[in-house]
This record gives C-alpha cells, sequence and structure tokens, in this order.
C-alpha cells in the first residue's frame, strides 16, 4: 500500500477534479461564464504535459550522458503521455475558444483559426509527434535511441518557443498574457484566478500529472520486460 499511495492520490485527486469541476462555485467573468470550469481540464492538462515533456528531456540527457538504454525507454513513454495529455489538452482548448469567442462574442470561425496560441501550439505537438516518426524510421536500436534523444532535447526548447514565447509577443493572441489579451498569465497571477478556482485547480494538476506518470510508469514496465536483453549492460556510444 505504501508504494501505492500516489496512485491512489491520482485516482482521489481526479475524482475532486470532475465532481468539484462540475458542481463547486466558480467566479462568473465576464465572456467566460461557466466555461471557466474548463480551467481544470484544458489548462491544467497543459501543465501536466509540460512535467511530463520534462522528465522526458530529463532522460533524455541521462541517456546522452550514459548511453544506457533504461533513459531512452523512459525518455519515450514520459513524451508519449505528455503529448497525449497535450492533445486532450488542445481539444478542449478548441472547444472552449469555439464556445466563448464565436458563440458569445460572434467572431468569426476564420478568425479563431488565426489565434496566435492555437496555431504555435499546433505547431509545438507537431513536432513532438515527429519524435515518434523519427523513432520508428531507425532499425538500429543504437542510433535510434542517441538520435531520438537529441531530438527530444530540441523538441523541448521548441516548446517553450511555440507554445509560450511567440504568442505572447506576436499581436492579435486573445489568450492572456498576449499583445492583443489582457496580459497576465492564467493560473499564476492571482489576479487572474481567484482561490475558488485554486481549490480546484492546483489539485487538478497534481491529479492529471499522477495519472500520465501511472500509465507512463505501467508502459515502461512492460517495454523493460520485453527488453531485459538490452538492458544488462550500459550501451558505450559509437565513435
Amino acid at each position: 500500500m505504501h508504494k501505492s499511495w500516489w496512485k491512489i492520490a491520482s485516482f482521489v485527486l481526479l475524482v475532486y477534479t470532475v465532481v468539484g469541476g462540475f458542481l463547486m462555485d466558480v467566479p462568473h467573468k465576464h465572456i467566460l461564464n461557466e466555461t471557466i470550469r474548463n480551467l481544470y481540464f484544458h489548462v491544467a492538462m497543459w501543465f501536466s504535459m509540460t512535467i511530463l515533456f520534462s522528465i522526458s528531456f530529463y532522460y533524455s540527457i541521462r541517456y546522452l550522458r550514459g548511453f544506457n538504454f533504461k533513459d531512452d525507454i523512459y525518455a519515450r513513454h514520459f513524451a508519449s503521455m505528455g503529448t497525449y495529455l497535450g492533445i486532450l489538452g488542445y481539444i478542449t482548448g478548441f472547444i472552449w475558444v469555439s464556445v466563448t469567442w464565436v458563440s458569445d462574442q460572434g467572431q468569426s470561425f476564420s478568425s479563431v483559426l488565426r489565434e496566435p496560441k492555437l496555431i504555435f501550439a499546433a505547431i509545438g505537438l507537431l513536432i513532438y509527434g515527429a519524435y515518434f516518426v523519427l523513432r520508428s524510421s531507425f532499425t538500429d536500436i543504437d542510433k535510434r535511441a542517441r538520435i531520438s534523444a537529441v531530438y527530444s532535447i530540441f523538441a523541448y526548447v521548441m516548446l517553450f518557443v511555440t507554445m509560450f514565447i511567440i504568442p505572447r509577443i506576436v499581436e492579435g493572441s486573445l489568450h492572456p498574457g498576449g499583445k492583443g489579451g489582457d496580459g497576465g498569465n492564467p493560473a499564476l497571477n492571482f489576479k487572474d484566478i481567484d482561490s475558488r478556482l485554486r481549490l480546484v485547480f492546483y489539485p487538478a494538476v497534481i491529479g492529471w500529472t499522477l495519472l500520465g506518470v501511472w500509465i507512463a510508469t505501467l508502459n515502461i514496465r512492460i517495454q523493460l520486460i520485453n527488453d531485459r536483453s538490452l538492458l544488462t549492460q550500459p550501451v558505450k556510444a559509437k565513435k
């Protein structure tokens, strides 16, 4: 039981996120109104995505330092779960923007498609998608691991460029923090999120992150069993 506490915590926190997210009181802000509850899903998932990509980045660096196939396996599966959460976050965000900007504000759907945050977030996820395509293109296991680790580091850097830097300097973004928005950084700035939202938002981030780690570790354990012959000793880099 003492080894499974974080799995139990993940389940409890996500149940709390769903129940509290739909039933607890929220501030009724202009335009957002009840849709602000999507903060617990869209934004929280992207926070968790960033954490999982950071873990993958760490293991990619570890692989390049020691050339141990186990680190490559860890990097791959944490990147996979980060991508899944990123896609879910993108879908929930697209639904959110369709309701608030198109239905409520009367903006054209084409203007939504030109939203810098959506465009560059998609680019960031596609860069990580190319990571898995790259891995599948190699039959040599050692070469695949080494090139994938280098690309993983590149993808992690580009994630921050495409999702967090460019949208803040490009004109026309309606997201908080963009030049066309209202400034601030949602969930981090206390002016953007009040105590009622924080009661659910931060547990949601922890819950989604622990779920991602849980699924990733299950996949890692399966692959470690299947690849036991490759993990008997570290692999030295080829000259």
